[in-house]
């Protein structure tokens, strides 16, 4: 197992009548950024808590560079955690309170200061923390989980909080770390977020992995060879698809959605047939699309849909 690796396997958690985890797998591989997605209730929090020790399993292994965190001999140079962006103490300042964790751990005030530029908290630094946004103890959070420059990376939520700025800022800045060798492991409910950032996703579900696959995967998938055809000549574009196998749906007065035939293919067919059409565009799922798919037998909540009438 790598040094930059973590390998969750069949991991059970009951508390009380409540089943957390339900046999929860997966693996976080070096050089990639694996978002970590799911409803209310899936179970990524307490996942997240027991790789770091701070729960126990009932049942299954955890593993960080093949062996269990609390094991580990200066856990802060493995693994670097966010897991919570609350504040230190309202009266101690950033740079005090990185200080403080940096002496438990033996390490330098030039790695403090080396940290707080990484996470662009230098302007802020002597500031106290107690007067800080939210997007800016996410900053100090990260800062903080950076302190022991660990292959390992685990942040829960990182984008909230973040303004605009701040959320470019840190999907380029987790894309950086991962192109370092790092693995991080990243939980998000911002899909367009863990879309644009990562590179493999965990959806998990009722206590256990749903899917654990590339994102590009994922998305080719639920896209399934669909394409969008606007034509004047609906009757005849349903007919000629038709019969070359594709699943023809009309979506507007001159519109068909086809399933089942590649974009190329449709053109050569609605050519030769001497079908005329105006547009022609593959479908591409959304991986918030992808994540509904995989989810919605799992989500613990559901409201009513603005289409669905009260009974």
């Amino acid at each position: 197992m790598s040094a930059a690796e973590i390998v969750v396997t069949g991991l059970h958690k009951r508390y009380r009548a409540t089943r957390a985890l339900d046999g929860m797998s997966f693996t976080v591989r070096p050089g990639l950024v694996t978002g970590f997605v799911g409803p209310n209730g899936a179970g990524k929090s307490t996942t997240m808590r027991v790789i770091l020790g701070l729960a126990a399993a009932d049942a299954g292994t955890a593993l960080v560079a093949g062996k269990p965190y609390r094991s580990l001999r200066h856990p802060l140079r493995h693994v670097g955690a966010l897991l919570d962006a609350v504040a230190p103490h309202p009266g101690r300042t950033a740079r005090n309170h990185l200080l403080w964790l940096a002496h438990a751990q033996g390490l330098s005030a030039r790695r403090v200061d080396r940290v707080i530029e990484q996470v662009g908290l230098t302007p802020a630094a002597r500031r106290k923390a107690g007067g800080y946004s939210l997007g800016m103890r996410q900053r100090l959070g990260i800062a903080a989980a950076l302190l022991g420059d660990p292959p390992i990376l685990m942040l829960d939520e990182p984008f909230n909080g973040m303004d605009p700025g701040g959320i470019v800022w840190m999907r380029g800045f987790l894309r950086s770390l991962a192109a370092e060798g790092r693995a991080l492991l990243v939980s998000s409910h911002l899909m367009s977020e863990v879309q644009d950032t990562a590179d493999r996703l965990v959806v998990a579900g009722r206590g256990r992995a749903l899917a654990d696959a590339g994102v590009a995967e994922l998305i080719a998938a639920a896209s399934g060879n669909r394409v969008a055809v606007r034509t004047t000549a609906r009757p005849d574009a349903t007919r000629v698809l038709g019969r070359a196998g594709g699943a023809v749906s009309a979506t507007g007065p001159d519109t068909v959605t086809v399933s089942g035939l590649p974009a190329d293919r449709v053109a050569a067919l609605l050519t030769h047939g001497a079908v005329p059409f105006s547009e022609l565009t593959a479908h591409r799922a959304t991986l918030e699309e992808v994540y509904l798919e995989l989810t919605r037998d799992a989500a613990e909540f559901r409201a009513a849909t603005p289409t669905e009438a009260p009974r």
